[in-house]
């Protein structure tokens, strides 16, 4: 009777095989099946370079935002210097790759391995120090030292190439002259290769936030930007919990920029350090929803589509109506357009578009 008693499952663990089996026969489950086959697909439907480097990019900003939603959304956390994190992994793999060693595998993989030790070292040095203050204190000190490290990338040109950057060269499969030959009407070169390698690394990097953000720990993050205190009062030690988090969403974020640089082949402080790009990651993290983490693909793809055809619109309209001067003058100023569409989709989803959505559908589950 004991044996039989101690096999039977509890009601905690009947009710979470039952939310699995929701989860895997759920619309959200085949919508994401169906995004990740867009993305499988993209280099046979849409084959020309242009749609593979949006594509890439919108996976790479889509996770990048994720690790900084792990930071914002789940712990509660306002770090201005999380790009800062991407540059190092970006300028540790170009450096390995095309000023100071050759284009190689070992060398590929010692780039990524030294920017994940720097990357601990100083997420956590950031982390003792820049969590002794609160809330947009916190912030302002993050900022100071991503300024910092942009500074020393601009000034130190002798080391890092300063303005002109670093110009990155792929090793054997991953060289773009690298042809295997033709698979189904496409030819398959080291850029397509370089695409599914990368693509691959993204996706299981997102899951590993996934798995992250609902184990215990992750659960104690989300008390800790729900309610700090009570958190403390029921035993919790919050400082350790948000350096964990920190040096989780940077380590992410240093792999991600490394895996940028493979793609775009170079490295400049503009590029992957720069003020500019923290700002899109800010607005993707709010277009797409703090709290989410899916929320960063639909962001990432909002202000990716609108970087690669709102400047083409003026042409556009030329081609359209040849002699509408005042639409031509006002697509030429495609930054007004897009601050309009910013505005739009925050009017209409005011907690990011996978935010709202989920809070539309959770209301209508329980009416």
């Amino acid at each position: 009777m004991m044996e039989n008693t101690m096999q039977e499952p509890t009601p905690v663990q009947i009710y979470r095989e039952e939310q699995k089996l929701k989860r895997f026969r759920s619309g959200s489950f085949y919508l994401k099946i169906a995004v990740l086959l867009i993305f499988i697909l993209v280099p046979f439907l849409f084959p020309s370079f242009k749609s593979l480097d949006l594509a890439l990019k919108i996976m790479i900003f889509a996770v990048l935002v994720a690790s900084f939603d792990i930071l914002l959304g789940y712990t509660g956390i306002l770090s201005f210097g999380h790009v800062m994190f991407f540059g190092i992994g970006a300028y540790s793999v170009a450096m390995l790759m095309g000023k100071y060693g050759d284009p190689s595998y070992l060398n590929l993989t010692i780039g990524f391995i030294i920017a994940l030790g720097i990357t601990s070292a100083l997420a956590l040095l950031v982390s003792f120090l820049s969590l002794r203050v609160k809330a947009i204190f916190f912030a302002m000190v993050t900022l100071a030292i991503a300024e910092f490290a942009i500074i020393l990338a601009t000034k130190l040109s002798g080391f890092t190439g300063g303005e002109d950057g670093i110009i990155v060269s792929m090793p054997g499969i991953f060289k773009v002259s690298f042809n295997v030959g033709k698979f189904m009407g496409v030819e398959i070169t080291g850029r397509i290769i370089t695409y599914y390698f990368i693509l691959s690394f993204c996706l299981g990097l997102f899951l590993l936030m996934v798995r992250f953000i609902h184990s215990p720990l992750g659960r104690v993050m989300q008390a800790i930007r729900d309610n700090e205190p009570r958190a403390e009062a029921v035993g919790y030690r919050t400082f350790i919990v948000k350096c964990i988090s920190i040096c989780f969403g940077c380590l992410v974020s240093t792999i991600l920029g490394g895996l940028y640089v493979m793609w775009v082949g170079y490295a400049n402080p503009e590029s992957v350090l720069g003020i500019p790009i923290m700002l899109d990651v800010l607005l993707m993290e709010i277009v797409g929803g703090m709290g989410t983490l899916y929320g960063g693909l639909a962001g990432a793809a909002f202000l990716e589509f609108a970087h690669a055809f709102l400047p083409d619109l003026q042409n556009f309209a030329k081609s359209l109506f040849p002699n509408a001067q005042f639409l031509h003058t006002a697509l030429e100023r495609w930054l007004l357009i897009f601050g309009i569409l910013f505005i739009l989709v925050v009017f209409f989803f005011p907690k990011g578009i996978i935010g709202s959505v989920q809070d539309i559908i959770a209301r209508r589950k329980s009416a």
